[in-house]
């Protein structure tokens, strides 16, 4: 279990890793939220990210894909629907991402979830620590940071709040539900409730796009167990942006994400081709990721994208559902593809992510692929 820690000059989340002599130590690793509260005005070493040098410069695009999920019901007309299921299938191959609108989750709905994420961030270290757990080795659920490996690691400029979500009773004997704001849990499950009609309406729609069937891909998903993680980020002000992550290059080691954001937009880039992107993501959209599990069942129509978050000078809150089937399901990609992903079980994939993950390049969906 993580552990929070208060020392003169600083707090702390305290982590165990394995050393390169296989006995377990305990490292400590800065709360950024207490470091930003402090004004610093230079970077702690710590947190100064290298950048690989194969990549090259960053790109703003005025404006990224968008897909009217009212225009994919089966009530919009025909040829509206048509074309808005080519846009779909367009930007999710192109990008692997992509903004929603008219998604049906109401507004109050996405403005509860921001009125208790920031009341639980507002409080003071002592109540956060108090309100919620941590527990590292348990899919890093509770409160507490990303991922720690090692002592030298170069740490994100970021503190996360992480729950098991669905299925029910999956997080049974844990405290990582917040016990303050004391509606937390209610607002976030019905969040998380819309979400996933969201996320089921989406598979389906994105098999119609590819030619598929629209079963092929929510077939997997277990209305009962299938499992649903949320994951809050928060990313206080950064005094040198330039030199730091919010988080590190990754994929989404899931079948769909949905993310919103609030406090202010920025920092997301998706790499495309030898570049970064900066994606121009208004605060009022969703955001959908392409997730590795979708990658493996539609056998590479559609990639999962690599990503990552730069550092800004101001506070930003992001929220992702990651919608996974359950982790003893067979993934079977659809057939006539290319042929080159094989058969995994959901939680085998998982494990092996986060087993090898941070990696420089997206190396974990090499497991799911035809040697």
């Amino acid at each position: 279990m993580e552990k929070d820690m208060g020392e003169e000059g600083g707090c702390f989340h305290e982590a165990t890793i394995m050393g390169q002599d296989g006995i377990p130590r305990t490292v400590r690793v800065p709360v950024v939220q207490e470091l930003a509260r402090q004004g610093l005005k230079f970077l702690p070493e710590r947190f100064i990210k290298a950048r690989n040098p194969s990549h090259g410069a960053n790109i703003t695009l005025p404006m990224f894909p968008s897909i009217n999920m009212a225009k994919l019901g089966q009530q919009a007309e025909p040829g509206v629907r048509a074309q808005e299921l080519a846009q779909l299938a367009s930007c999710a191959k192109e990008w692997g991402m992509f903004l929603v609108t008219d998604h049906g989750i109401h507004p109050s709905v996405v403005h509860g979830v921001k009125d208790v994420v920031q009341g639980f961030f507002r409080l003071p270290l002592e109540e956060k620590r108090a309100s919620v757990g941590s527990y590292a080795s348990i899919d890093n659920m509770g409160y507490g940071r990303n991922f720690v490996k090692s002592e030298d690691q170069p740490l994100d400029w970021i503190d996360r709040l992480a729950m098991k979500a669905a299925p029910k009773g999956v997080d049974e004997g844990l405290l990582v539900w917040p016990q303050k704001p004391p509606n937390f849990r209610q607002v976030m499950a019905k969040y998380v409730d819309q979400g996933r009609k969201l996320c089921d309406h989406l598979l389906q729609a994105l098999a119609e796009a590819l030619s598929l069937s629209p079963h092929d891909f929510i077939q997997n998903f277990d209305p009962e167990w299938s499992e649903i993680n949320v994951r809050v980020n928060y990313y206080p002000p950064c005094p040198q942006p330039e030199l730091a992550l919010g988080i590190t290059p990754h994929s989404d080691a899931s079948g769909l994400s949905l993310l919103t954001q609030f406090g202010c937009s920025g920092g997301l880039q998706v790499l495309k081709g030898l570049n970064w992107v900066t994606v121009p993501w208004p605060c009022d959209e969703l955001l959908v990721n392409v997730g590795d599990l979708l990658e493996i069942m539609s056998d590479g129509r559609l990639k999962s994208p690599w990503h990552r978050v730069v550092a800004i000078e101001k506070e930003r809150f992001s929220v992702a559902l990651f919608y996974n089937p359950p982790c003893s399901t067979d993934i079977q990609p659809v057939e006539d593809g290319d042929g080159a992903y094989k058969k995994v079980v959901v939680g085998d994939y998982v494990r092996h992510f986060y087993e090898i993950s941070p990696t420089l390049e997206k190396q974990a969906i090499a497991y799911a692929k035809k040697a």
